[in-house]
């Protein structure tokens, strides 16, 4: 069985080929540097460019998978959650395929394309699990008993963890996308130097909360303008401060996470999972439980068509299928 993904939720454009579980190609166009003068992703701009190089990206994913257009048994394509103007291109261009060839439309969402994406490299990786979903329109955790059998444990009230570190990065002056900049800028920071408050929540929820992190930013760049000139702290050292306290936010949440749910492993997705002292605070806390910790490598981490193309490709061998009529939605289902 042979499954196209298609994947245009944000700022990436991208297509995959996928045959009974394995993928053949994966292929993305990054529209960062197009976006990166503005401070961040302009939805009509990325609209017009998922417009302009999907079809092209598609052909590519086909030729390096050496797969013809006849071969295909199904098109997945993203339809849930996302920027509207990407998600139209996409679902636009996929349901004129399937159309065009007769084949099955899978619609998928974003959220559970991330969270499986380990399955694409693991072996060893099965339910049950604690996804953490973390990219910058999203921190989710899940419990997935079975595929299709999700239970959302936690998400975040206000900004998204990316999301956070993409404006205390523009506070620092430092490029987008905020989560890169922030982390090599940390390499040579001391984040001893200055405590960030961590949120506490007034309910026993697993929710999480980072704007008030990302405001202690604020109030002490405005504060501390004249130790900041003369070198005595340095922007490095609030970066390290920051992703420290943001990271020790996440992890002692999982802990708790961990203590209520037992399982063998925790899955952490999504562009954030890239941070590697994130994932090295997780993983401190999962071995006091014993849990394994699945990363998958760093362009599945990235919003991308081959997890989609996986997700679509399970829906599609358990004949859950998606009608033309399928419709987007800026918010996930699950």
């Amino acid at each position: 069985m042979i499954v196209l993904g298609i994947e245009t939720s944000c700022d990436e454009t991208s297509a995959a080929v996928l045959e009974d579980g394995r993928l053949l190609s994966n292929v993305i166009y990054s529209q960062i540097d197009t976006h990166r003068i503005y401070g961040g992703v302009v939805p009509e701009i990325a609209a017009r460019e998922h417009m302009a190089r999907l079809p092209a990206v598609v052909d590519e994913a086909m030729k390096k998978a050496h797969v013809t257009f006849s071969e295909l048994h199904g098109v997945a394509v993203t339809n849930r959650p996302g920027l509207a103007g990407g998600l139209i291109v996409g679902v636009s261009y996929a349901k004129a395929l399937c159309s065009a060839l007769d084949i099955k439309l899978i619609g998928v969402d974003h959220l559970e394309a991330h969270m499986l994406s380990p399955f694409l490299e693991n072996e060893a990786f099965k339910f049950p699990f604690l996804g953490l979903v973390i990219s910058g329109g999203h921190t989710n955790v899940y419990l997935a008993e079975d595929f299709g059998a999700y239970k959302l444990l936690g998400s975040t009230r206000d900004d998204a963890a990316g999301e956070a570190f993409d404006k205390v990065a523009k506070m620092l002056g430092l490029p987008y996308p905020g989560g890169p900049s922030i982390s090599k800028a940390a390499l040579s920071g001391d984040p001893q130097k200055i405590v960030f408050p961590q949120p506490q929540m007034k309910d026993s929820s697993f929710d999480f909360s980072f704007s008030g992190i990302k405001t202690s930013v604020l109030y002490y760049l405005q504060r501390n303008e004249e130790k900041l000139k003369s070198g005595e702290v340095t922007k490095e050292d609030v970066a390290a401060a920051f992703q420290k306290a943001l990271s020790r936010s996440i992890s002692n949440k999982m802990r708790r996470i961990f203590a209520a749910h037992p399982v063998a492993s925790v899955a952490i997705t999504g562009g954030v999972a890239a941070n590697a002292f994130l994932r090295s605070e997780i993983e401190k806390v999962a071995a006091e439980k014993h849990i394994g910790v699945y990363v998958p490598s760093m362009l599945l981490c990235t919003d991308n068509a081959g997890m989609v193309a996986y997700a679509g490709y399970e829906h599609l061998r358990r004949g859950t299928t998606s009608g033309m009529d399928m419709e987007i939605a800026t918010a996930s289902e699950m």
